[in-house]
């Protein structure tokens, strides 16, 4: 049994812990899994807003909070590195979230080069083992 010197300590580990969003388990990824931006292409010139369609072979596009095996849903990070693939995907600026299990979007972005990139998550946003995620395209609205 623990005493309360341990309880404490290890109560607020545990909080701690919670709090910092820890790593979670991924869910696996089929073989052969992947996902792309089907357009706009890399290099290609545009406007605002840019419709981004994106593709997935080999696994189920899916509402978030769905618990599938080989589904899940899309990610579109703009003008950033992938995030952390044992951690659920923030949702910002530069990290768009597509739960209602969509497979294009209209993207407001400003005048200038931008990187384009998509990543697949499970439905708690949390990337696949091994990770599923697009080629980085490069794009320039005009």
């Amino acid at each position: 049994m623990m005493s309360i010197k341990q309880v404490i300590p290890f109560g607020l580990g545990v909080v701690m812990s919670a709090a910092m969003g820890l790593a979670q388990a991924a869910s696996p990824s089929p073989a052969g899994a992947e996902v792309s931006i089907v357009s706009p292409k890399d290099g290609e010139v545009v406007t605002s807003p840019v419709k981004v369609v994106f593709g997935v072979k080999g696994m189920t596009v899916v509402k978030a909070g769905t618990e599938q095996a080989n589904s899940g849903h899309h990610h579109l990070i703009i003008d950033a590195d992938l995030p952390a693939a044992d951690l659920p995907i923030g949702k910002d600026a530069t990290h768009m979230h597509f739960g209602a299990a969509q497979t294009e979007a209209a993207v407001e972005l400003p005048k200038g080069k931008h990187t384009l990139q998509l990543m697949f998550a499970d439905g708690a946003h949390i990337p696949h083992a091994p990770v599923v995620a697009s080629k980085k395209i490069t794009i320039e609205v005009k």
